[in-house]
C-alpha cells in the first residue's frame, strides 16, 4: 500500500513510520508543501528499483550506440513512425 504524509508528519513519526515500510512493505510518499518530495520504500523494493535502473541505463547506452552514426533528424523520424504504428495498431 502507498499512504501519503507531509515532511513535518513524517519528522514526528519516523520511527512508526519506518516500521510500516519495514514489516508491512508498505511505501509512503512524503509531500512537501502538497508537493511529492520523496518516498520512503522497503529496502528490498529500493535495490530493485536500483537494479532494474542500471538495466534501464545500459538498454540507453546499447540503444545510443547503435544510432551513434544515425543523424538526430532521422533517428526521431524513425521513432515517430514506430509509435504511429503501434498506436494504429500495426
Amino acid at each position: 500500500m502507498i499512504s501519503e504524509t507531509s515532511a513535518v508528519a513524517l519528522r514526528q513519526n519516523l520511527g512508526d513510520m519506518l516500521n510500516q515500510v519495514q514489516y508491512r512493505h508498505d511505501s509512503i510518499l512524503i509531500k512537501r508543501d502538497g508537493k511529492p518530495v520523496a518516498a520512503l520504500v522497503d529496502a528490498r523494493l529500493f535495490e530493485r528499483i536500483r537494479r532494474m535502473q542500471a538495466r534501464f541505463d545500459a538498454l540507453c547506452q546499447r540503444i545510443e550506440a547503435g544510432y551513434a552514426t544515425v543523424p538526430e533528424a532521422e533517428g526521431l523520424a524513425e521513432i515517430d513512425a514506430a509509435v504511429a504504428d503501434i498506436r494504429a495498431g500495426r
